[in-house]
């Protein structure tokens, strides 16, 4: 499997190193391990702050607030077989405030939202019902503790 991420940095509060993109790029991958999807992929992410998404989710879902990450599904294919997932907009001041909130690391939080991100690329759900809400938690949950980052008991 081969990825390309186009990261673009929109923000100034989290500076965005070599190491996080890292991350962010093992987080997609576990992610697409996971759904067995093979084959080349890309990917757009953004890192933006509070009002940056803001102003994204008030124009695209018409919800005037921040939020902590935003998916843009494509659901197309290259000519030369290429998944094009489509965009990931992640609020890292609202990331770094959600670690804090649910006492674990900024890296875990960033983590958890791509996987949660790229899921929603690859089609899943978790407004339409219970079930596909339980059904993206149980993928998310098993997908964040196989790259090593599940919550410990301390943190439940």
């Amino acid at each position: 499997m081969t990825l390309r991420i186009y990261f673009e940095n929109m923000q100034s509060s989290e500076p965005v190193t070599y190491s996080m993109k890292m991350l962010i790029r093992s987080a997609i991958l576990a992610t697409l391990d996971y759904e067995g999807k093979e084959g080349h992929s890309e990917v757009s992410v953004t890192f933006t702050d509070n009002e940056g998404i803001r102003a994204i989710n008030r124009e695209y879902r018409e919800k005037d607030a921040p939020t902590d990450v935003l998916s843009f599904p494509l659901f197309e294919k290259g000519a030369d077989g290429t998944r094009m997932l489509g965009d990931i907009v992640i609020s890292l001041e609202k990331c770094r405030a959600q670690a804090e909130e649910f006492g674990h690391s900024f890296e875990r939080e960033c983590a958890f939202l791509t996987v949660h991100s790229t899921l929603h690329l690859l089609g899943y759900d978790h407004v339409n019902s219970e079930e596909e809400d339980k059904d993206m938690r149980k993928r998310q949950t098993a997908i964040v503790d196989a790259m090593g980052l599940g919550i410990t008991e301390e943190q439940k």
